[in-house]
């Protein structure tokens, strides 16, 4: 059988564990030459190991297939650049860049730290633009590249004591559109998948109660291999025409994820006072407003 990703070479940051790995070893499965990147750090992103990430090589290797460790931190320009040149210098080339890296630093809004907020932000949404705008110049040279960056419900439509992690999520959606639409002039894609699976960064949801632990006991059920074909699929030359989407997996579902439209509008030919948009506008509108859901409202179902 014919292996979608054979001979690509393919950039998975946070690749040492979790989804990370699992979509580190689906795409060398698949032929891909792949660049398994990972500091090593804990879950909140403090300290760094480089085992990890050679555990990750060492199995690749086993199992036959061709990569190589990077321990750089995507949270930094200079560092996310080196992580491109990793695969360059080794295997003359890049297709495919994988953003997973995350960390957590969960806490109620008022309550966050700045630091704590600005932490997430420099992981998640900074280490994408940074790892990505490396990429992007060569992918404009060569006229070819696929960009597969994750994002997450606590973004696309809400969850408690996340407000760091929530806002990079979105801003990685804003990213990814803005790459496809900029970059496909050069044959270059960018997507986002929305990942359910129980992780080590998952791990640290909080499970005080009832409801909580019965909402982690379903997650636990829904393993990080289940996220990997998806995001092989969209490195792979059969996703040519798939740009800009946003997909989520749990479990053996896939789902396509709205984005913002206009719903409902108003006018006045005179126009508006803050007087009567209280007395019209708004209760026009109201009919249409979005609850504050959370991930867990929207997805009420057993993972299948």
């Amino acid at each position: 059988m014919t292996k979608s990703l054979q001979d690509k070479v393919i950039i998975v940051t946070g690749a040492g564990r979790g989804i990370g790995r699992e979509i580190a070893l689906l795409c060398a499965g698949e032929g891909a030459k792949v660049v398994v990147n990972d500091p090593g750090g804990a879950a909140d992103g403090a300290g760094s190991n480089a085992a990890p990430a050679e555990e990750v090589v060492e199995e690749i290797k086993k199992r036959g297939g061709t990569a190589v460790a990077n321990f750089e931190s995507v949270a930094e320009a200079i560092p996310a650049s080196k992580i491109v040149k990793t695969a360059t210098d080794h295997f003359g080339r890049l297709d495919g860049v994988v953003n997973n890296a995350g960390i957590l630093r969960d806490m109620i809004f008022h309550k966050m730290s700045v630091e704590a907020f600005e932490a997430v932000i420099k992981v998640h949404l900074m280490g994408s633009f940074y790892v990505s705008h490396a990429a992007a110049r060569i992918f404009r040279e060569q006229e070819s590249g696929s960009f597969v960056h994750f994002t997450s419900t606590s973004g696309l439509i809400g969850n408690f004591g996340q407000a760091n992690y929530a806002a990079a999520k979105l801003g990685i959606v804003g990213l990814s559109k803005s790459i496809a639409l900029d970059m496909g002039r050069f044959n270059v894609r960018s997507n986002c998948v929305s990942p359910f699976a129980w992780t080590r960064m998952i791990g640290t949801i909080p499970t005080e109660t009832d409801a909580e632990k019965a909402r982690v006991e379903k997650i636990k059920q829904m393993g990080p291999e289940k996220i990997a074909p998806l995001c092989g699929y969209l490195l792979g030359d059969s996703a040519k025409d798939v740009t800009g989407q946003i997909f989520g997996v749990r479990m053996n579902e896939i789902f396509l994820f709205s984005q913002n439209r206009p719903i409902r509008s108003v006018q006045r030919s005179e126009g508006w006072t803050p007087q009567s948009i209280a007395e019209h506008g708004m209760p026009a509108l109201k009919g249409s407003f979005y609850k504050l859901d959370r991930s867990a409202d929207i997805f009420t179902w057993d993972p299948v």
